[in-house]
């Protein structure tokens, strides 16, 4: 347990961090499942840019890894490429 002020400053930010990152991160998930699902071209293509921000997001937060950000956009730009083919 913590004992200093700051210390436990520190610890309600963290929780409190922790809940709004994984808001985002699930949310972002589920953006990606739901394009990934989607088998209508249009709506992929409406959808891809939406997804391709949040990714961006979450990479300029460091959530993810800038490189696994840019993987998930390459393989979802990959699939709405192929449906629209």
């Amino acid at each position: 347990m913590a004992h200093h002020k700051s210390a436990k400053k520190r610890i309600r930010q963290d929780a409190k961090k922790r809940l709004h990152n994984r808001y985002y991160k699930k949310t972002a998930r589920n953006a990606i499942k739901k394009l990934r699902s989607t088998e209508d071209a249009s709506e992929a293509g409406e959808m891809l840019p939406k997804v391709t921000s949040m990714i961006d997001r979450l990479a300029k937060k460091h959530l993810i890894h800038k490189k696994n950000a840019a993987n998930l956009k390459s393989k979802l730009t990959k699939h709405v490429n192929k449906l629209s083919a």
